[in-house]
């Protein structure tokens, strides 16, 4: 599916389909989040395939669920132990092996477990414009799902906000309607003055932009790129 075909289908208007263009293009860090069968895997590598043909994208997954129309792409997949128990190689293990390949986009299917932090670590260190999906039943449950994952990873809970909001500073959540999948919120990813993150909303199904949009258009600019 390319961008086009998902503003066809009804998955998202095209107005925030030009934004989300446009937060791709500025290298900034997205979230796509949803429930099973939301159609985040879709939607992420629909925009994907805007990236520039001339950048290398990275691709972590258990299972090669993301299609992306896109010349250059290195898929690196999990491999469970063997009978013996030896030769697993997990997310954690290929997120510091794509480091190693020196990508412009790092991208992991989806965050399940540990590997949130290596990736939050990496996109806060000069790996701009990354991007993964993760599993929440509401754009308000995705803060404490981080948070949760990055404590699996061995990371103080007081750390998650600050981290979470210099890798990924874009969260896109879908949902299953009657007619289909849809995105119903894009918000910001901030840091609360306790230190946990939030979600500043930018766009609503129903009620259209909310007041971060001006902040989410102003880093979209400071990027050298034009928001919509």
């Amino acid at each position: 599916f390319t961008t086009a075909d998902l503003v066809a289908a009804g998955t998202l208007p095209a107005d925030l389909c030009a934004l989300l263009e446009a937060v791709v293009a500025a290298r900034l860090g997205l979230l796509v989040s949803g429930g099973t069968g939301s159609g985040k895997t879709t939607l992420l590598g629909a925009l994907l395939g805007t990236v520039d043909p001339a950048q290398r994208l990275v691709l972590i997954e258990d299972v090669p669920e993301l299609v992306v129309a896109h010349p250059h792409v290195v898929r690196l997949r999990t491999r469970a132990a063997n009978i013996e128990g030896a030769g697993e190689v997990g997310l954690r293990d290929l997120v510091r092996q794509a480091l190693r390949m020196r990508p412009d986009r790092l991208v992991v299917g989806e965050f399940r477990g540990p590997e949130a932090v290596d990736l939050l670590v990496a996109l806060n260190t000069g790996h701009e414009g990354g991007a993964a999906t993760v599993h929440a039943n509401s754009i308000r449950d995705v803060p404490s799902r981080l948070a949760a994952l990055a404590i699996l990873g061995g990371l103080p809970g007081a750390a998650v906000g600050a981290l979470a909001c210099g890798a990924l500073q874009v969260l896109a959540h879908l949902r299953r309607t009657d007619g289909g999948r849809a995105v119903c919120e894009v918000g910001l990813v901030q840091v609360a003055s306790g230190g946990d993150p939030v979600v500043r909303p930018v766009w609503r199904a129903g009620t259209g932009y909310a007041d971060g949009i001006a902040e989410l258009r102003a880093l979209i600019g400071a990027r050298g790129v034009a928001p919509p």
